[in-house]
C-alpha cells in the first residue's frame, strides 16, 4: 500500500502563541480543542484537505523539540528566507552553513530553508531538485549546486 503523509503533530508550551505562529506563515486554523489545549491546521489554504498539522500543548517538562518539512515550489524555496524576514522569522544556520540563500542536500537532492516556531520546534521548506543527487557534496549553498552542475 502506497501512501502520503496525511498528519504530523509537535508539541507547544503555550497554545494561544503557536496558534498566531502557524496561521502567520498561512496555515488555515481548521479546529481548536480549548479543553484538550490542542489545535490543528491545514497545509494549504485553499487547497484540498489533505495534510493537517496538529499542535499540542504540554507541560514544558514534557516539551520534545520536533522537525517536519513543508514541500514548496521551486520559486517559493527561492524566496523563502526574504519571506520569513517580512514575517518577522529568522532563518537559523543549519549543517554549520549561514542562512544567506537555500542550502541543497546533495543526497536528495533538494533546496532547503530552516527555521524555528516559538517553542523551538525545528521546521523546514523544501524543494526537491532536478538533476542527479552527489551524496559526496553532503549539504551546500544553492549556489555552490549551481556551480557543481555548469561543470
Amino acid at each position: 500500500m502506497n501512501g502520503y503523509l496525511y498528519e504530523t503533530h509537535v508539541l507547544t508550551k503555550n497554545l494561544e502563541e503557536a496558534v498566531q505562529f502557524y496561521q502567520k506563515l498561512g496555515m488555515p486554523l481548521a479546529y481548536l480543542l480549548e479543553d484538550r489545549r490542542s489545535a490543528f491546521f491545514w497545509f494549504q489554504e485553499g487547497k484540498e484537505k489533505k495534510q493537517m498539522l496538529g499542535v499540542w500543548e504540554v507541560a514544558e517538562d514534557q516539551w520534545v523539540a520536533r522537525h517536519f518539512a513543508f514541500h514548496v515550489s521551486y520559486e517559493e524555496i527561492m524566496g523563502t528566507i526574504d519571506w520569513l524576514k517580512e514575517l518577522e522569522i529568522e532563518s537559523v544556520p543549519s549543517f554549520g552553513l549561514e542562512p544567506k540563500e537555500p542550502l541543497v542536500l546533495c543526497w536528495m537532492p533538494a533546496a532547503s530553508v530552516y527555521f524555528k516556531d516559538p517553542d523551538g520546534n525545528s521546521l523546514e521548506y523544501i524543494h526537491v531538485l532536478d538533476g542527479e543527487s552527489k551524496p559526496e557534496l553532503g549539504v551546500i549553498h544553492y549556489s555552490e549546486w549551481q556551480r557543481s552542475h555548469s561543470v
